[in-house]
């Protein structure tokens, strides 16, 4: 059942209960008020038949010494015939009927109620019909006799009846009208939930960017909000998995095509000098490629088992001076004669861990290397600014295009394959920094013009070093 019929019919279930039961009450209240009116009518109009009945038998001539059971019929009828629709009873002492109306309701329960100086009532129904019967005591001339009286109250319960019966028509239409009513607004009440389902329904099959629209700024409107923050972020997480899913295709990709070219050059060679008889420099020649090929295939092997352990690393940061790494730089590359590498610095203590961050300034050096001409100057500068210490890495060979800066830190990703493949790089380097970079808390900024050359910086933070040297003091 939809929940916008559960909000119709506890609306209705509500809603007739409430109107029964005030319906009954009120009525009732009514009924009550009216009944109640006439009984005190009916008690002062008896107390009115006491009194005429005592001035009567007073005005009758004396001539018994007691008040005859005649004399009383007669008073009797008298009073009966002075009221239209007035039924009397009149007993003696002992309680013997004396005087009875026609039609008057039998039984003695209410006799033994009236006392002296009292007067006693009860609600009787005779024939279909309503009464309210009173009893009184008077004393004419000497006699004790009981007063009886009748009075037709069925209007009153008729009205009662008919009351409840038009409150129940009454009832019927209000229902059926506040039912119609309470359609439309749990329709609109539950539009919102519609809308999140429709949403919902929709990203089930496949419509990430799909929205539901916020009709209100109620709760419900507050609950479409976080939905589609919930929708943003999952539509987020699931471009992120398919770029990343497509990342370890091409990854894949680019890892066979790596191991196929170094693969098929070590075959080719050892197949040539096993089935073939080569002179001194063929075999050297021969012997040579195949070591190049196998030392190309431990490089990346290696550079992939780094970037493999890093990301799992937990990093041991530690305080030292930054002139460490210009100072290790210095001497690897002290040999190379092709290109010039200039190093300078400001001194400064950094945190980190030094080794990881000797491999992120090789690798960047080494990259700056493999893009230069012979000739040319890479230049290694360190700086300290006001956020922290900041590396940088120029070189003034090809440059980078612009849609290839952001790719460059993929794994296996060359901008020009020639050129890396023939230094023996399989471009996993800067994946590698990367992932060291993120550890120290730090990434790769990279500015590039084509033609101009390439700057890679990154900058490890003051805030880091400061506290390191608080907990050391």
């Amino acid at each position: 059942m939809k929940f916008s019929f559960k909000i119709l019919l506890c609306s209705i279930m509500i809603m007739a209960a409430a109107f029964g039961i005030g319906g009954y009450f009120f009525i009732n209240y009514v009924f009550e008020t009216s009944l109640d009116r006439e009984i005190e009518q009916a008690m002062n109009e008896s107390s009115i038949l006491r009194f005429a009945f005592e001035t009567a038998a007073l005005n009758i001539p004396s001539k018994y010494a007691v008040l005859q059971d005649s004399t009383i019929r007669e008073i009797g009828l008298n009073l009966e015939n002075s009221g239209e629709g007035r039924l009397l009873r009149i007993s003696d002492e002992d309680r013997v009927m004396v005087y009875e109306s026609e039609g008057f309701a039998e039984g003695e329960e209410l006799l033994s109620k009236i006392q002296e100086q009292t007067r006693a009532y009860q609600v009787i129904e005779q024939n279909g019909s309503y009464y309210i019967q009173t009893g009184t005591l008077l004393n004419a001339m000497d006699r004790i006799l009981y007063l009886e009286t009748m009075k037709d109250v069925t209007a009153v319960f008729e009205e009662r009846a008919q009351g409840f019966s038009v409150y129940r028509r009454l009832t019927l239409i209000m229902l059926f009208s506040c039912s119609v009513a309470m359609f439309f607004i749990s329709s609109w009440l539950t539009r919102p939930i519609r809308q999140l389902t429709r949403a919902a329904r929709e990203m089930t099959r496949g419509d990430y960017s799909y929205r539901a629209e916020q009709i209100s700024q109620d709760e419900m409107g507050q609950l479409t909000r976080d939905f589609n923050r919930m929708a943003g972020a999952l539509e987020e997480n699931i471009h992120k998995l398919e770029r990343e899913v497509r990342a370890r295709e091409d990854f894949i990709a680019a890892f066979s095509h790596e191991l196929k070219t170094p693969l098929t050059a070590i075959i080719g060679y050892a197949d040539l000098l096993r089935s073939r008889k080569l002179d001194e420099e063929q075999h050297f020649l021969s012997a040579n490629y195949i070591y190049t090929e196998g030392k190309r295939l431990e490089t990346m092997s290696l550079r992939l088992l780094d970037i493999i352990v890093t990301k799992r690393y937990e990093l041991d940061a530690r305080m030292f001076d930054a002139a460490v790494l210009f100072d290790y730089l210095r001497d690897m590359y002290a040999e190379r004669e092709d290109i010039r590498l200039i190093c300078e610095y400001q001194e400064s203590r950094v945190r980190g861990e030094a080794d990881l961050l000797k491999t992120v300034l090789l690798n960047l050096v080494d990259n700056a290397y493999k893009a230069s001409e012979p000739g040319s100057r890479v230049e290694v500068h360190g700086e300290r600014t006001g956020e922290g210490y900041l590396f940088s890495v120029r070189d003034y060979g090809a440059g980078i295009p612009q849609e290839e800066q952001e790719k460059i830190t993929e794994a296996f990703y060359m901008v020009d394959k020639s050129r890396s493949r023939s230094r023996n790089g399989a471009e996993l380097g800067l994946a590698l920094c990367t992932e060291i970079l993120k550890l120290h808390g730090s990434a790769l900024q990279i500015e590039s013009r084509v033609g101009e050359g390439s700057c890679f910086r990154f900058l490890l933070p003051w805030e880091e070093v400061k506290d390191s040297e608080q907990k050391a003091d």
